[in-house]
């Protein structure tokens, strides 16, 4: 068997080869964001704020890469685990195509909503301005980010998580030199572009991205028989990329948002309780990228096996994730408590900033855990075809708990800051307890079990 099969051989070897790679990928792109945040530190306190919101703003469009990413995952790995080559090929060509046109569609988009949303969760002023020039700048980088996470999901599908880790140490490795060329330019020759010369930095190197990722697709074996008319729009193969990507991009989006809701509590505290929280998101990526790279890991595996009607290996992958997930989280819990004053020193002097980052990290570990069982619990509804149910489960918890919540800690209770730190745990508790529920019955129906096989499984 090749290498990417996932249907056979050890979980623990399959977990490594992917996830290692896509936590060192995500490593990099972390580490990318924090060059940007440390640059506009350099500048300013407001110009932090705005990256935040900014780049807040422009994620709710990239949101359509990642959920194109999970729904490419998945049907192509479905495929590939069945054994149609021609499906296989089918899916890959389509997907293409279809990243091609979502870009096209979301760039429109932001350029017309990207700016009221940027009004509505901040106060007019030098923050304010900041965000809308980084904004409207960064739309330009989409194609970079789309179409590339699409790919990903493909290259995914086959086992391959390392060529998105190469090409975002090479990105990240660029921007360290993009940002102050673009910032500053060239003594004599340019002045640069401020604050903006963040976001040209990153059209550059994301848009290298795009074209490695998009060299590496078509490296595939299987793509070595392609036709030129597999890639002319099938509108029974977009309907089902649709149907996964919505769920996936439209939970993503309201995750995005949700930010929103808690930029738009925070911004009654000051512009220094905005770049907190987004200083502190930095930081906790960081510590979440191994968990996100096993959970990631997941969906390819168990989208294999389902697809190759293997049920024991779907349950073995997940108990393995969650497993492997619980050491992962105790040991950065810790990390967040006793380290995160020192790590967000690094990247802001303001005592203000560094008081409301670390009472939000104090917060965030203990929920952990329970970040890394939702993250394991959607990967799992993709690989089932199931994804619709992660959008319902983001509703609840990112759309509808998350302002609740806050409202509760804030306006009921008169909390300060803390209390939105308290808002989103309460949102996320409630919402595992509806994720869990949710996999139980879905792995009931589509697999016999979700742990284990049930006694009246039809499958045994």
């Amino acid at each position: 068997m090749g290498k990417d099969n996932l249907t056979y051989g050890p979980m623990a070897l399959h977990f490594r080869a992917l996830a290692l790679p896509a936590a060192f990928g995500m490593l990099f792109a972390t580490l990318y964001n924090i060059v940007d945040v440390y640059y506009a530190g350099l500048l300013s306190t407001d110009a932090q704020a705005g990256l935040a919101i900014g780049y807040q703003t422009i994620f709710i469009l990239m949101a359509l890469g990642f959920g194109l990413s999970s729904a490419l995952s998945s049907l192509v790995s479905n495929a590939k685990g069945s054994g149609d080559k021609q499906q296989t090929q089918r899916f890959i060509a389509q997907g293409l195509t279809f990243s091609i046109i979502i870009t096209a569609t979301s760039m429109t988009l932001g350029w017309i909503l990207g700016p009221k949303l940027i009004e509505l969760v901040s106060e007019p002023g030098s923050y304010r301005n900041a965000a809308l020039g980084y904004f409207e700048w960064l739309i330009f980088a989409l194609p970079g980010f789309l179409i590339a996470y699409g790919g990903n999901g493909i290259l995914q599908a086959h086992g391959d998580s390392r060529s998105m880790q190469r090409a975002l140490m090479v990105a990240f490795v660029a921007n360290i030199g993009l940002n102050p060329l673009f910032m500053f330019g060239l003594p004599t020759i340019w002045s640069g572009m401020g604050f903006n010369g963040i976001a040209a930095a990153t059209i550059v190197s994301q848009t290298g991205v795009m074209v490695y990722i998009a060299l590496r697709i078509f490296q595939l074996e299987i793509m070595q028989s392609v036709q030129r008319s597999a890639f002319r729009p099938i509108k029974d193969s977009f309907k089902q990329i649709l149907a996964l990507l919505l769920p996936a991009s439209s939970a993503l989006m309201i995750m995005f948002v949700s930010g929103f809701v808690v930029q738009f509590a925070l911004k009654a505290f000051g512009g220094h309780a905005v770049a907190a929280y987004g200083v502190a998101l930095r930081i906790e990526q960081i510590l979440l990228l191994p968990v996100l790279g096993m959970t990631g890991a997941l969906l390819p595996i168990a989208g294999q096996n389902f697809g190759a009607l293997k049920f024991d290996r779907v349950r073995a992958a997940l108990r393995y994730c969650w497993t492997a997930g619980f050491v992962m989280t105790a040991v950065a819990a810790p990390l967040l408590i006793f380290g995160g004053p020192f790590a967000i020193s690094l990247f802001s002097s303001d005592p203000d900033v560094i008081e409301a980052a670390s009472s939000y990290l104090r917060v965030d570990a203990f929920l952990f855990p329970f970040y890394m069982m939702l993250f394991a619990i959607n990967s799992l509804l993709q690989a089932l075809k199931q994804a619709i149910w992660t959008l319902w489960i983001s509703i609840y918890r990112q759309g509808f708990g998350v302002a609740f919540f806050i409202w509760v800690f804030i306006s009921c209770l008169g909390y300060d800051v803390q209390g939105v730190w308290f808002g989103i745990a309460c949102a996320v508790l409630t919402g595992w307890i509806l994720s869990l529920t949710i996999a139980t019955m879905v792995a009931r129906k589509e697999i016999g079990g979700l742990l284990s096989a049930a006694p009246s499984s039809r499958y045994y």
